[in-house]
């Protein structure tokens, strides 16, 4: 149990009072966006996006505050966490984390879809520009969600496996275990959150190894596949192939789908099943059917970037 990694990286960036200050979850979300923005606009100029690179600004905008963090936000509350609507304010609290990528993903269709129809724009072309900087924003979610290390996976004896605190809010018993060891080291510690907010006090982590279950660190495993993977697979296409619009879009969420399906049995159910399934799992097997969707539509109607028709 030792030898494992106990997670106990701050989410803070750096304390301005307490805990107020700039977080790691909210600095992905702007590097996500940054370099969703670099990335479109570079496709822009060589003619891959219809769109004109002076427009991509004002969509990409529109893309992180109507897709991303509305769609996103709302996809978690509805699909993960309904008893939210219970306390309405507390949808508001992005910055402690819950955001759903199949709410994202919903979001940016329907966004995309009212961006094209208003700027008679092809909305398959602007999807698959879109999509092919999306893996970007996964990437750097997951790792968030690891520095929080929220999302953690399922137990484990894997050599790489790690201890994730936060499991003390999900596991009644393991939380009397760990108030039971660590108010012996500090009378204040008699709840998981004053625990977790511990942890980085060598006496508390000491404690806590003997009580927490060591866990898949499922988070790295989505950055890779569903950030580090999935980009070079739509890169390559969108580079080296000439594929009618529509067809990125549809890969996009055949891979993600396939890669999710996979990676949640190694992930801890943030939710009740969906039969044998997780609800991550659920909702991907809708995303296959979407993409292939797309795909089987694209080849039998083609259109094609209007960049690339010119250089033919």
């Amino acid at each position: 149990m030792f030898a494992y990694y106990l997670h106990n990286l701050d989410p803070i960036i750096f304390r301005i009072y307490d805990n107020v200050g700039p977080r790691w979850y909210g600095l992905a979300y702007v590097l996500a966006f940054i370099c969703g923005y670099l990335l479109f606009l570079w496709l822009a100029k060589r003619g891959y996006a219809d769109l004109p690179p002076e427009r991509v600004g004002d969509f990409i905008t529109g893309c992180a505050l109507f897709g991303v963090i509305i769609g996103g936000r709302l996809g978690y509350v509805f699909f993960y966490k309904p008893e939210m609507l219970r306390e309405p304010l507390s949808i508001f609290r992005v910055w402690e984390g819950g955001m759903s990528s199949h709410g994202g993903m919903l979001g940016l269709l329907l966004f995309t879809l009212y961006y094209a129809h208003r700027h008679k724009i092809s909305w398959t072309n602007l999807g698959d520009n879109l999509v092919v900087t999306a893996p970007i924003g996964l990437f750097f979610g997951r790792c968030a969600n690891f520095i929080n290390g929220e999302l953690y996976g399922r137990m484990t004896k894997i050599p790489w496996a790690m201890q994730f605190p936060k499991e003390l809010f999900d596991h009644p018993q393991e939380a009397e275990r760990a108030v039971a060891t660590c108010v012996r080291i500090d009378p204040s510690l008699t709840t998981p959150d004053a625990i977790v907010g511990a942890v980085r006090q060598p006496q508390v982590a000491t404690a806590l190894r003997s009580v927490i279950s060591p866990r898949h660190p499922s988070q790295l495993y989505e950055a890779f596949f569903e950030g580090v993977v999935l980009f070079a697979i739509l890169w390559f296409v969108r580079t080296r192939r000439r594929e009618p619009n529509g067809v990125l879009t549809g890969l996009f969420f055949i891979w993600y789908a396939i890669f999710r399906i996979v990676i949640e049995y190694f992930r801890e159910p943030d939710a009740t099943l969906v039969g044998p399934f997780t609800r991550g799992q659920f909702f991907s097997f809708f995303l296959i059917a979407i993409g292939l969707g797309f795909v089987a539509v694209a080849k039998m109607r083609p259109t094609f970037p209007k960049g690339m028709m010119k250089h033919e």
